[in-house]
Parts: C-alpha cells; sequence; structure tokens
C-alpha cells in the first residue's frame, strides 16, 4: 500500500513551489519575482479570452520582469479565468448601463442571424467593457499581491542562502 503524499511530494508544490524555489536559487531578486506572479496572476484572469500568455509575455518584458515565474502564475490561474468571464461580463455591463449579454442560445443566434454586425458591434462592447473593469481590478490588486508576496520571497531567499552558507566545507 502506497504511503501518502507527504509535502514535499505533492502536486502543487512540484509545479508551483519548486519553480519558485530554483528561481530563487538562481538569484533572482524576490521582489522582481513577486511583480511578476502578481503580474501574471492577473492577468491570467484577464476576460479577454485567448490573450493572456502574449499580453503576460509582453507585460513581464516591457516591465523587466522574470518572464517564467510571470508565465508560471499565468498558466497555473487559468482555470479561474473561466469562472470570471461571465461576471466580468455581466460587471461591465451594469457598471457601463448597457443591455446585458443574453446567456440563451437561442436569442444569441436570432441576434447573429438578424444582423450580424449588430452582433458583433455588441459583442466587442460587452468584451471591451469587461476588459476595463478587469484594468482597474488589476492596477488595484496587482501592487497588493507584489507587496504581500515581497517579505514571503525574501524570507525564502534567506532561508536558501543560509543553507547554501551550512554547506560550505569549512
Amino acid at each position: 500500500m502506497p504511503e501518502p503524499a507527504s509535502g514535499h511530494d505533492g502536486f502543487l508544490y512540484r509545479r508551483i513551489a519548486l519553480p519558485i524555489l530554483a528561481l530563487l536559487r538562481r538569484g533572482a531578486s524576490p521582489k522582481r519575482l513577486a511583480w511578476s506572479i502578481a503580474l501574471g496572476l492577473l492577468v491570467g484572469i484577464n476576460p479577454a479570452l485567448g490573450s493572456t500568455t502574449v499580453l503576460c509575455l509582453g507585460l513581464a518584458m516591457l516591465l523587466r520582469l522574470n518572464i517564467a515565474a510571470s508565465q508560471l502564475a499565468n498558466h497555473m490561474i487559468y482555470p479561474l479565468q473561466l469562472l470570471l468571464f461571465v461576471p466580468f461580463l455581466q460587471l461591465g455591463s451594469y457598471l457601463f448601463r448597457t443591455e446585458p449579454l443574453p446567456f440563451s442560445t437561442r436569442v444569441l443566434l436570432e441576434t447573429a442571424r438578424k444582423d450580424p454586425f449588430e452582433f458583433a458591434r455588441k459583442i466587442w462592447r460587452w468584451e471591451w467593457h469587461a476588459f476595463l473593469v478587469w484594468s482597474v481590478l488589476a492596477l488595484i490588486l496587482i501592487p497588493l499581491i507584489a507587496l504581500a508576496l515581497t517579505p514571503i520571497f525574501r524570507g525564502l531567499s534567506a532561508r536558501l542562502q543560509q543553507r547554501n552558507i551550512e554547506k560550505l566545507p569549512t
């Protein structure tokens, strides 16, 4: 009978903690790493489906952040993007006082058949409003997440450096 997995054998440890520890071991700045992960997490939930990898890559390069860390966070948060897509659309419609997106397949198909250009315009408006709502949220949460992660990564980095010093032969 197999033994239960310890904290160090688990999926999250292998897929998230170990890559972050590896980046710290290779000398990544804790502050930059925190900003990279915060950026990746928030870009990863933006309502423009299919844009996260390129947007995250471009922003990480522009801001000179750690691309690997931002992409790790971006891909890790992907399921949440799908869950938040409709709430972002609804919140955008509410805040901008526009007609809400109908969630009936029949209504959507009828609208698309009746006037495809008007339908495309409405879809664009819903998506644009959702993206604006996300942008405001991202501008607020990215710094907050980065500020929360920075001391954690500084502590991890210090512990890793201490372990390396203890391993040196005397």
